[in-house]
């Protein structure tokens, strides 16, 4: 069963702030368990296996950015069936 479940949170935070969020957040990927909430919802994910760091920076007159993106692929937890298959050549 494919779900798909999002967070989505947006402020103005000082360094500090910033700084000590993404502190949290190296914590809880180490630990293997991160949890996000705010007063419009919560996500719990579990980092696990080979994660992939895409970061990206750019300055355009007063404007600067970083985007940081974590991503991995679940192990479905769902027990995995053999199925066999046949594959034949219609010429015998």
């Amino acid at each position: 069963m494919l779900h798909k479940k999002q967070f989505h949170h947006e402020s103005l935070q000082d360094k500090k702030t910033i700084q000590d969020m993404l502190k949290a957040l190296a914590k809880g990927i180490g630990k293997g368990q991160v949890s996000l909430t705010d007063e419009d919802g919560e996500i719990v994910m579990s980092p696990e296996g080979l994660l992939k760091l895409k970061l990206k920076a750019s300055e355009d007159n007063n404007t600067n950015k970083i985007n940081l993106s974590i991503t991995w692929q679940s192990e479905d937890k769902a027990p995995i069936k053999n199925k066999s298959i046949i594959i034949g050549d219609d010429n015998n």
